[in-house]
């Protein structure tokens, strides 16, 4: 930035201490402080996940005792569609197809983009704010109206949209294929328009954001890999999800006006309907496009806060810097190319089933470099075992033993047998699902100082993410067994398949740990919000870490910091530095005469 810019800012920074008292709406409701709408995606994010954590216990309640009845399960989805506590069909589908939208775009993105992105970009590179404060505040309010708009479609009728969280066509372009194709789908497809909306703008204001308002000194190359992560996440998403919204948008003419971009000859019920010339496997090439894409937008971030926790917890600096920021390069690229591997079975040509093969296991290599780098940043670390280090070297191991089974699904051949089997839903749950959420609290509990200015109760942290890695292994190790044994996802009931009578035990054990996992998440829940009026009260610098985040005062002010910004003079990681007496070297401190820089 020129020094006119930082001239401006520091003026400006003056008429915010003459600044009108905030009202409590423009303080909490519509603020367009980074640090409030961080907060706002995070609470949002929790309240979701509690929402599709609750949806996957009933299911799985369903596949341990199929056909038993359940108090529970008549109180919460009524007469129509449990009778007398039994799960009825048609609701199991919507259930699953819910919690797997819930949980990838309304928790995962915004837990993680939404909130560590909004929260640290400014603090992180020194900047006031966002580029632009109103777009974000924007950005936050589509956020909730599309969440509301998707948790209403539970309350509709026929009930809400039940063709998986992939709605492939025709079940979800036909209004009159099944129950949850009606208004439900209507509703899905409208929330994520404006998901999609929401994610943009966002997306275009942290790139803005990253690449104009860092403060004097700060270089890329001086950049923390979480900036690197939020940044080249914000950009892969600005190219794949207006795919998705032109797959949504298509999806909405076929089901209202008529149109046929999805759907070739259909007879229903012996009847002929009258469309012709659209193809289904057109929708999966336009979902996949961004849905593969989105698999990185949630784990990138969660890769970015676990390189940092790791480094100030070892008390080292990262080990490969530039190779981490390389591998998020190769990583984004390599994730826009290898869509059709979700493809195999959909009578693609094999050459290009070959293809996508090649693409998808050259994504092994960045992220095996991310993953030897994590464990050699360890290597004779002065480790400090506090709940965010745990839960960042459980994401590195959920995220090695879900990704070697991608290179089982990744091969055209191997995949042909295990697509469609609970073998795929071990292998994403772990590589993305559990291994974005440990991201996520490792961030929580190492930023929370940052957000509310008290710390986390340790203890309850340490029991949450026990209890958690136990059962989390515990639900979906098993499945990898019962998927190679061939038993297929979205089956509401195995118990017409004598084929798999032997394996109903496994689903009894995967259910015990998911309903022991689920209730201790009440831990987290209970230690986050208590803590936010009662925890004790933070210091400065907690963790005594490097980046520019912790020179802000503890209290909040719009501006982040009273007066002038600091300068930057080294790289975000100067730990156990041989020059300096102490083990860590904040951003800001100025080099000492005849000092080298740290090579990386």
């Amino acid at each position: 930035m020129s020094a006119e810019a930082h001239g401006h800012d520091h003026g400006h920074d003056h008429e915010h201490e003459h600044h009108h008292k905030d009202t409590f709406i423009t303080k909490y409701i519509f603020s367009i402080d980074h640090k409030m709408i961080a907060k706002q995606y995070l609470i949002t994010g929790i309240v979701m996940g509690v929402i599709g954590i609750a949806m996957s216990l009933l299911f799985r309640m369903q596949l341990a005792w199929p056909e038993e009845s359940f108090k529970i399960f008549n109180v919460l989805l009524g007469d129509k569609f449990a009778p007398d506590g039994v799960m009825a069909n048609d609701i199991y589908l919507a259930l699953v197809t819910i919690h797997g939208t819930i949980m990838v775009f309304f928790v995962l993105t915004a837990g993680l983009s939404g909130t560590f992105s909004n929260l640290l970009i400014p603090l992180q590179i020194g900047a006031r704010d966002m580029a632009s404060g109103f777009m974000n505040m924007i950005s936050y309010w589509l956020f909730f109206l599309s969440a509301v708009v998707m948790l209403s479609s539970l309350f509709v009728e026929a009930g809400p949209a039940s063709a998986g969280w992939t709605i492939y066509p025709p079940l979800s372009a036909l209004p009159q294929a099944i129950p949850g194709s009606g208004t439900g789908m209507t509703l899905w497809l409208v929330s994520m328009a404006i998901f999609i909306a929401s994610s943009l703008m966002g997306s275009l204001n942290y790139i803005v954001t990253v690449i104009n308002l860092r403060t004097k000194g700060m270089s890329m190359t001086r950049l923390p890999l979480t900036i690197w992560t939020f940044f080249v996440t914000a950009i892969i998403g600005v190219i794949s999800f207006p795919v998705l919204l032109s797959a949504a948008l298509l999806l909405i003419f076929d089901r209202s006006f008529g149109t046929s971009f999805f759907l070739s000859d259909i007879y229903i019920a012996g009847e002929v309907l009258h469309y012709q010339g659209g193809s289904p496997v057109l929708f999966e090439h336009l979902f996949w496009f961004l849905g593969h894409p989105e698999v990185y937008i949630v784990i990138l971030p969660a890769m970015g806060l676990v390189s940092e926790i790791m480094a100030t917890n070892s008390r080292k600096p990262i080990f490969g810097y530039r190779a981490m920021i390389m591998s998020v390069l190769a990583i984004a690229f390599l994730s826009t190319i290898v869509w059709g591997h979700h493809m195999f079975i959909s009578g693609m040509n094999p050459f290009l089933g070959s293809v996508f093969t090649f693409t998808t296991l050259l994504v092994a290599i960045p992220s095996a470099v991310k993953a030897f780098n994590w464990i050699t940043t360890l290597w004779k670390g002065n480790l400090q075992f506090n709940p965010a280090m745990l839960f960042s070297i459980g994401m590195v191991s959920t995220f090695i033993t879900g990704g070697l089974t991608g290179i089982i699904l990744g091969d055209s051949t191997l995949d042909i047998n295990v697509h469609d089997t609970y073998f795929v839903i071990a292998h994403f749950h772990l590589v993305m699902g559990i291994s974005a959420l440990y991201g996520m609290f490792a961030g929580i509990y190492h930023w929370f100082p940052k957000m509310y200015g008290r710390m986390l109760n340790k203890n309850l942290g340490y029991i949450h993410f026990w209890i958690t890695a136990v059962c989390a292994y515990g639900v979906f190790f098993p499945m990898h067994f019962i998927g190679l044994a061939g038993l297929p996802r979205r089956y509401y009931t195995n118990t017409n398949f004598p084929l798999f009578d032997d394996l109903q035990n496994v689903n009894v054990l995967i259910t015990t740990f998911a309903l022991v996992g689920g209730a201790f998440q009440l831990v987290f829940l209970y230690n986050f919000f208590s803590s936010i009026f009662y925890g004790k009260k933070a210091v400065q610098n907690p963790w005594k870490s490097t980046t520019l985040e912790w020179t802000t005062p503890v209290e909040h002010i719009h501006g982040n910091w009273p007066g002038e910004i600091p300068h930057v003079y080294r790289w975000p990681y100067d730990y156990s530095n041989p020059n300096h007496d102490v083990d860590f070297v904040p951003q800001n401190v100025p080099m000492k005469e005849g000092e080298e820089v740290l090579h990386h």
